[in-house]
């Protein structure tokens, strides 16, 4: 088939700027009612590539996001909440970004263009045969990104693709390719916008899932979670509460001895 750049291809939104604020926002979110359903079609795509991380997981591995600008970014982010909110080490899922960490706050110019840093940043962790790597790209074309997938999969990683266009060089480079179609953005081009939001909805299943099947999650609780400020410390308290029926005081007490909503509920499982 023909790769067609349909985030690039042109909106049927015309003359924005004679537009009011009702009609614009209007606009937008007529365009991001389609994202959920783009998403939608390819959700065993989504879940072989969990499936395939999670074994290597087991073994070891570490999964790698690679993109550039707002692809990055939206890795960075995802990879960063993991800690936190399953108290894994910052080892297990690690963005990296095209230019370096200051391009998380600023464009840098041509980093995206380079060819081969994406695997020289990935070589500084020491990679070994249980890693998975995947790049996100909206485009499918960003050199940063496909150069670095091919260079893994050439090595015989597991490697992912996210990307918003049909048959492109990056979906063609991973051997999971996960394709959301959404479609020309409200303003032509601005990938940040549907495609984002369809990146940022597939890396919440990826990693979400992963840590569920990593054993990070008890029923639907973040039992691992970090007490890193007085809301979570009063989240894990609750749990506690809900899942042993002690009283606030104690499931506190308890959350403060052991370190982690888990810790609790074990040792009272066992008195």
């Amino acid at each position: 088939m023909k790769f067609i750049k349909t985030t690039e291809q042109d909106s049927r939104h015309q003359d924005l700027e004679m537009k009011d604020s009702l009609e614009l926002v209007r606009g937008i979110n007529e365009e991001d009612q389609g994202v959920a359903m783009a998403v939608k079609k390819i959700l065993p795509a989504i879940a072989e590539f969990i499936d395939a991380v999670v074994d290597r997981m087991k073994q070891g591995g570490r999964l790698f996001y690679i993109g550039a600008g707002t692809s990055g970014r939206l890795g960075i982010l995802d990879a960063s909440e993991c800690p936190p909110t399953f108290g894994v080490s910052d080892d297990k899922i690690i963005g990296l970004i095209a230019g370096g960490d200051q391009a998380i706050r600023k464009a840098v110019e041509n980093a995206e263009d380079d060819t081969q840093q994406a695997i020289r940043d990935l070589e500084k962790y020491g990679l070994n045969d249980m890693d998975s790597v995947l790049g996100i790209a909206a485009s499918g074309t960003t050199p940063y990104v496909v150069e670095g997938i091919k260079s893994c999969t050439d090595r015989k990683l597991l490697t992912g693709a996210i990307t918003c266009n049909e048959n492109s060089p990056l979906a063609l480079s991973a051997t999971h390719a996960m394709v959301a179609v959404v479609g020309p953005e409200f303003i032509t081009g601005s990938s940040r916008m549907k495609a984002g939001t369809a990146q940022k909805m597939i890396l919440n299943m990826i990693s979400t899932s992963i840590m569920i099947q990593l054993g990070h999650v008890k029923g639907n609780k973040m039992v691992d979670m970090q007490l890193s400020n007085d809301k979570l410390v009063d989240r894990g308290t609750k749990m506690i509460m809900e899942a042993t029926g002690v009283s606030y005081d104690k499931a506190h007490e308890l959350l403060l001895e052991y370190g982690s909503v888990r810790l609790a509920i074990d040792h009272i499982g066992i008195c």
